[in-house]
This record gives C-alpha cells, sequence and structure tokens, in this order.
C-alpha cells in the first residue's frame, strides 16, 4: 500500500455528502465564530511576553505576525472555497499531498488546538485570580496557582518547580469547559455568542481609556531586543509567539462543511475575522506601551526569557518590592488600567476577561473533535472515537479525552510555552496549505475556484517563508516539540492508520450511516 495516496476532491465531496453536518452557519456567523477562536489569551495575557521579548518593537511584531496570517488566510480561502468539507488543512492535504502528509497536518493539528486550549486556561487563571486577589486580598499558595517553569539540559527538559507546582485554576476551566461541551453544544452556542460581544467590549474600553494617555517617549527604544534575538528574542522572535494571538481563524475553515454556501461565506469569515481583530490588536498594543512603558526585564544587561526560571524569580522580587513591570504581569490589561488611575474598570477588564476567554478554550476543544471527526471518517483513527452520545448528541469519548490532556498542560507549563508549542503545529499546518494551493494550481487548473488566491504565485510562497522563518525564530523547545510529536504520530500512522484506510482499502465511496455531529459553538 501507497502511503502518498491521494484521496480525491471528488471523493472527498462525495465522502462529505454521503456523512455530513448540518450546514447552518452564515458569513456573519462565521466572523463571529473567527472573532471567538481568535480574541483571547494571545491578547490579553501574552502581550505582556511579547513586550518581554521585543519592547515596544512588538508593535512591529504583530505586524509581521498579522502579515503571515493573511497570507496564509489567503490561501485558506482558496481552498475552504474548493473543499467545504470538515478537516481544514488535513482534508487540503490529503487532496494534494496525500495521506501519509494529512495524516501528519492532522497530528499538528491536533497538537495545536490541544496545547492553544491549555494555554487559554493558564491565561485565565491569571486573569482569575489577579481579580480575586485585587478584589477579595485572598490569594492562592503560589504553589498551587502556577505550574513549573521548563528549560533544556542539552535535549533533555527540566522542570523547575521553585516557583510553582500545578495551576489548579486552569485545571478547573477546562473541566468545566469539557463538561459543558460534552452535555450539549446547543448550550455554548448562546454561551460563545455572548463572550464575543464581551471581549470586543472590553478591548474597546480599553482602547478608549489608554490611547489618550499614550506618552511617545515610551516608544525609545523601540528594538531593545533587537530584531532577532537569542532563544526567541527580537522583533520576530516575539512575532513568532505573538502569532498565537491570531490562532483561530483556521477554526472557520473548519466548520466549512457546516456553511450555508461556504463558496461565499468562508472567505468572508475568514478575512473578516482576522481583520478585525488586527486593528484591535494594534490599537491595544500602542495603548500598553503608550501609557505605561513596554521596557524588558534585563539582569546585568541581559535580557531575559519570559518562559524562564529566572525571569519568574526576578519578578517576583520586583513585585514583591512594589515596581514591577506591565512584562511581569499575568493580566497586562487589567493591570495597565489600574497603573492609570482606572482601578475599577481595571477590574472589571480582569472580570470580563475571566468571563471571556473560556469561549476560546470551547472553541479550541470543539475544533479538535472536528478533526478527529473527519480523521476517523476516513479510517486513520478508529471510528469509536467519535461515537455521540445517545443522549447529549455529542462526541463525548473525545472531547472528554482532549479535555483530559488540556488539564495536564494547563497544570503543569506556563502560558508562554504553551502558545510557542501551539505555534510550532500551527505553523506547519500553514506550511502545508501554502504548498497545497500551488500544487492543486498545476494538478487541477481547471476545477472551479469560488474565491481564487490574488497575485497566487506571490502570496503564497510568502505564506511559505513566514511560516517557517516565524518556526525557525520559536524557542529551543517549542521547535523541537514537533518533531518529537510528529514522530509519536509516524509510530502510530504505520502500526494503524496505515492499514485501517478507507482510501487505501477501497472504501472511498462507501456509505457511512453514523449520526450527524451537533452544529459548533456560536450556532442555534
Amino acid at each position: 500500500m501507497n502511503s502518498w495516496r491521494i484521496k480525491s476532491l471528488d471523493a472527498i465531496l462525495a465522502t462529505a455528502e454521503k456523512k455530513s453536518l448540518h450546514r447552518s452557519l452564515g458569513a456573519f456567523q462565521l466572523t463571529m465564530l473567527g472573532i471567538g477562536a481568535i480574541i483571547g489569551t494571545g491578547i490579553f495575557v501574552l502581550t505582556a511576553a511579547a513586550a518581554q521579548k521585543a519592547g515596544p518593537g512588538m508593535m512591529l511584531s504583530f505586524v509581521v505576525a498579522g502579515f503571515v496570517c493573511a497570507v496564509a488566510a489567503l490561501c485558506y480561502s482558496e481552498l475552504a472555497s474548493m473543499v467545504p468539507v470538515s478537516g481544514s488543512a488535513y482534508t487540503y492535504t490529503y487532496a494534494v499531498m496525500g495521506e501519509l502528509m494529512a495524516w501528519m497536518v492532522g497530528w499538528a493539528l491536533i497538537l495545536e488546538y490541544a496545547v492553544a486550549a491549555s494555554a487559554v486556561c493558564v491565561g485565565w487563571s491569571g486573569y482569575i485570580m489577579g481579580l480575586v486577589q485585587n478584589s477579595t486580598g485572598f490569594a492562592l499558595p503560589e504553589f498551587l496557582s502556577a505550574g513549573p517553569t521548563w528549560s533544556m539540559n542539552g535535549f533533555i527538559p527540566a522542570a523547575d518547580f521553585t516557583h510553582g507546582f500545578i495551576n489548579l485554576p486552569a485545571v478547573v476551566v477546562a473541566a468545566a469547559v469539557t463538561w459543558l461541551l460534552v452535555i450539549g453544544t446547543s448550550e455554548s452556542a448562546m454561551v460563545n455568542a455572548v463572550l464575543v460581544c464581551i471581549k470586543i467590549v472590553a478591548l474597546t474600553t480599553f482602547i478608549v481609556l489608554s490611547l489618550p494617555m499614550i506618552n511617545g517617549q515610551n516608544f525609545t527604544p523601540l528594538m531593545p531586543t533587537g530584531l532577532f534575538g537569542h532563544d526567541g528574542l527580537g522583533v520576530i522572535g516575539a512575532a513568532a509567539s505573538i502569532f498565537f494571538a491570531y490562532v483561530g481563524f483556521d477554526a472557520v475553515s473548519t466548520a466549512a462543511e457546516e456553511t450555508k454556501n461556504p463558496q461565499k461565506n468562508v472567505p468572508i469569515g475568514l478575512i473578516g475575522s482576522l481583520g478585525i481583530c488586527t486593528i484591535f490588536y494594534l490599537l491595544v498594543a500602542a495603548g500598553v506601551i503608550g501609557t505605561v512603558g513596554a521596557q524588558p526585564v534585563s539582569v546585568n544587561g541581559i535580557v531575559l526569557s519570559p518562559d524562564s526560571a529566572e525571569f519568574t524569580a526576578t519578578c517576583r522580587a520586583l513585585t514583591e518590592a512594589g515596581n514591577a513591570p506591565i512584562v511581569c504581569s499575568r493580566e497586562a490589561l487589567a493591570e495597565v488600567l489600574r497603573k492609570i488611575g482606572f482601578e475599577q474598570i481595571g477590574n472589571l477588564i480582569g472580570l470580563a476577561a475571566s468571563i471571556a476567554l473560556p469561549s476560546v478554550i470551547l472553541m479550541m476543544i470543539y475544533g479538535q473533535t472536528r478533526i478527529f471527526f473527519v480523521m476517523a471518517r476516513d479510517g486513520l483513527l478508529p471510528e469509536k472515537l467519535s461515537d455521540v452520545h445517545p443522549k447529549w448528541k455529542t462526541p463525548w469519548k473525545v472531547t472528554i479525552f482532549t479535555g483530559i490532556f488540556v488539564a495536564i498542560a494547563g497544570a503543569f507549563f506556563p502560558v508562554g510555552q504553551l502558545a510557542d508549542i501551539s505555534n510550532s503545529g500551527t505553523l506547519f499546518a500553514f506550511f502545508m496549505v501554502a504548498i497545497a494551493v500551488l500544487v492543486l494550481r498545476k494538478t487541477d487548473p481547471n476545477r472551479v475556484r469560488p474565491f481564487k488566491t490574488p497575485l497566487v504565485w506571490i502570496v503564497a510562497p510568502l505564506a511559505i517563508v513566514g511560516t517557517l522563518g516565524l518556526y525557525l525564530n520559536l524557542p529551543m523547545v517549542a521547535k523541537l516539540v514537533l518533531p518529537i510529536w510528529g514522530a509519536i504520530g509516524l509510530l502510530i500512522y504505520f502500526a494503524y492508520s496505515r492499514g485501517h484506510s478507507h482510501v487505501g482499502r477501497g472504501l472511498t465511496e462507501v456509505h457511512e450511516d453514523d449520526a450527524d455531529l451537533p452544529p459548533p459553538p456560536g450556532t442555534t
């Protein structure tokens, strides 16, 4: 059997018609779904980590990361409009580059969604604990409110439990969101719509209050760590991390099979949600830098990595002394407003983030269940994983499994490292999508393309170079996770998936009568 076997676009569309999901999403719902998935920990929390890596230069980091996402989104839009089915980059790769590469992309997407959900759990933990402490004075012991910091001892990961053992609030929110998804996404639909509005109002409030108080001197020096720095520092290193702030727009294409008129609505949802979020991010970053400054913490003239144990210890000492900079904050936006005299509104921003961030966790776990669903539909994973609960009509087995993984990662890793690890999987998937667009233009030039990537021979190569460049500028831990995760995936593929593949067994056109999954969060 050939691991490079391709599932044709016609077969993919035929299979989707025989075992399809309910189409109920319009352009507005897709855009809201995208905004709900994008706006989250990336801007509410990682702003501080980006400032530590690049200082005021994080403004440029947002531009770089946004540009790479934009060219990737244009490639996504063409493929999503041509192949309006679930599976996102996994499905596109299957149609163009064959089953083995599709499996690797699907395996990377699992890394993306699950680890991203864990990162948001940790981000939520920082906001909720900051809110509780500022409102009541109560604070969890440090060993229960933060996980250890991780570093590389050669090629062996080493944990430092000096300033934290387990992030208990992150575990709690992961369990709560998993329970919500298990009992029914009709309940989560209403919740998601409300939480998207809360996040937009919170960011708008921050922008309105902070921009009039900007001090231009806070923007100098603009790039204290330079364009490229060691261990993920510098403007490009920060862009590789802050890329996480944009992750989520591909959840729109993941829901393509549940979209009305996907040829029109998927591109609108992708590009619309990305554009709206980019504007928000630049304005928020300007507000943070201009009001309280964003110069990185250094020791003996050496800027520290925000994920290092030394940075944690330094920030702890500065906090105890009462002069911690914003780069040390676990709730950056709320802390900025407190520092500039809007303490109560800062607490409300913290409350808004605490209420709204779970919607991103919900979308990430939801996204992973859909990737599992379509991989199981192709026989690459056991179809029992996609069993629908007889009472709640949800894919409960895979949801619970995902929730456990998310809780464990959130408990024992810091937010910055989780975001970087998630980015490694995301960048690989985007890299493959850009290649797929170019290959399809050559191998199937006459196929109808409701949305065509403009200047594709410029845009797609820019996406390829951009995603590869950001990956190479991730910290070493994050760069190593992808090949290790990929090696585990290869073992599973050759041990199970290759022999059970529907394409390999000639079952591509077999009718499949499993119950459909329910519509995604954000729908009714």
